[in-house]
């Protein structure tokens, strides 16, 4: 079976490894580099990784074609014609072309021939993190605009590299999408602790020779702007294939258009029960799924799983679920004097939603009574809470999560010889990082345990 995927970024990829043996794959990838693990950009940025490091690994089977842009959709003849009009055939075709940035509405941003201001910089691809990194040492002052999970990455990493760093955010509090304004208010308290400015409720509205002039009347003097707020799902080629799109790529519960069949979307261009997802994790779990429905398996995708996490210097957030917008009884305990803000949201005896900042400890647990609905006694969601920092590794049954961002499972974790072995094969700690202290305790556990190593 030919399976021609529109994209080599890391759902295709996923999906790639998941049809290894079971079908002739090839990724179309319109970057000029291999397929990276985007979640790592502001890493790189920060200096914590080098580029080489987050490199993907392409099944030896991949046909992998990079500086692939396709232009054109032909339907009728199963066939993506490329920007050099060269065709590939295709019996499945899957598009996975992420996001691409919007710019918000700020006079001065692009030059009067069209490029970008020389102070702004996208960050959304390796290339934008390149050269947003060459442009660090001859700055003094950034500001980021946008307060949402990438915003407070890219600003932490600027703020390690030494700038002075200022925040723009629109809405009332940061992480605004995600959080309550309790958990926002922390998050602006640590950042402030780190030497970084929040301006919440405030938006840039031009940018000049002063600086960057915001709502209030107020001008931040800047030597790099770095744009983090906007985005959209990458859906040009299908609007001209004639495709269903609303906001997304519109596709049934098999991950298929409902217009054709034989194409499939996957990750954040797709859109499933009036949804588009953004983040990673949903978008490895929809790759596992089409990989299965390719393959002759009936499985399909019902959009219920979603996981955020935020890794960044001195800064911890998980988000399990919607608990800002999901119905149930809050249970939430919070202390802004040590940073730290927990919430669940539990509806019938289950955990349905979940906020942790400043604190993760708890996170692997509750990511395993969230994904199973376990029904908990009325006392339990107030001791998960509560109780003393859980020794989780040794306990977790084999099919536990413990990497959100790869969905790696403790019983993978556990049939690893090494840390390294756990990052090559497995690819946990390799994400937000979130779950490397949940690795190391679950491979010394097993070493006390006697399994040979």
């Amino acid at each position: 079976m030919r399976v021609v995927v529109v994209g080599a970024g890391m759902a295709a990829v996923r999906l790639a490894e998941r049809l290894a043996g079971r079908a002739q794959v090839t990724l179309l990838g319109d970057e000029a580099h291999p397929p990276y693990n985007r979640i790592l950009l502001s890493a790189v940025l920060e200096g914590i990784h080098v580029v080489d490091s987050i490199a993907m690994r392409v099944p030896d089977h991949v046909d992998l074609r990079l500086g692939a842009r396709v232009a054109q959709i032909h339907r009728a003849e199963r066939e993506v014609e490329l920007t050099d009009s060269r065709r590939v055939s295709y019996d499945a075709l899957v598009l996975a072309t992420g996001s691409i940035p919007t710019l918000p509405p700020i006079r001065g941003l692009v030059r009067l021939d069209g490029r970008l201001h020389e102070k702004v910089h996208a960050f959304r691809s390796l290339d934008d993190c390149l050269r947003l990194d060459a442009a660090v040492p001859g700055a003094r002052r950034a500001i980021v605009v946008g307060g949402g999970l990438l915003g407070l990455q890219v600003a932490r990493a600027l703020s390690v590299r030494g700038l002075g760093v200022e925040i723009v955010e629109g809405g009332n509090h940061l992480l605004r999408s995600q959080v309550d304004g309790k958990a926002g208010r922390i998050l602006s308290r640590d950042l402030r602790r780190f030497g970084t400015t929040v301006y919440t409720g405030a938006r840039a509205v031009r940018l000049t020779d002063a600086g960057l002039v915001l709502d209030n009347g107020y001008t931040l003097d800047t030597d790099l702007v770095a744009l983090t707020a906007g985005g959209r799902p990458s859906t040009a080629l299908a609007r001209r294939a004639g495709l269903t799109v609303r906001r997304g790529i519109v596709v049934d519960d098999g991950l298929a258009s409902v217009d054709d069949p034989t194409i499939h979307a996957i990750g954040d261009c797709a859109e499933h029960g009036g949804r588009t997802t953004g983040f990673v994790p949903p978008a490895w779990e929809q790759a596992g799924i089409l990989a299965d429905r390719l393959a002759g398996g009936g499985a399909t995708y019902d959009g219920s799983r979603t996981v955020a996490r935020l890794r960044a210097t001195g800064l911890d957030v998980a988000v399990l679920g919607d608990p800002e917008h999901t119905d149930g009884e809050v249970v939430e305990v919070t202390n802004p004097v040590l940073g730290s803000h927990r919430k669940l949201v539990v509806r019938d005896g289950a955990i349905v939603g979940a906020t942790l900042v400043g604190d993760l400890s708890r996170i692997g647990l509750l990511t395993q009574h969230y994904d199973r609905g376990t029904v908990l006694a009325p006392t339990e969601p107030g001791a998960l809470l509560m109780g003393d920092r859980p020794t989780l590794p040794a306990a977790l049954p084999d099919d536990a999560e413990v990497c959100a961002c790869a969905g790696v499972t403790a019983g993978r974790i556990r049939a690893c010889i090494s840390l390294e072995d756990a990052r090559s094969s497995t690819r946990a700690t390799t994400g937000c990082g979130g779950c490397a202290d949940s690795v190391r305790s679950l491979l010394a556990s097993r070493t006390l345990e006697g399994t040979p190593r």
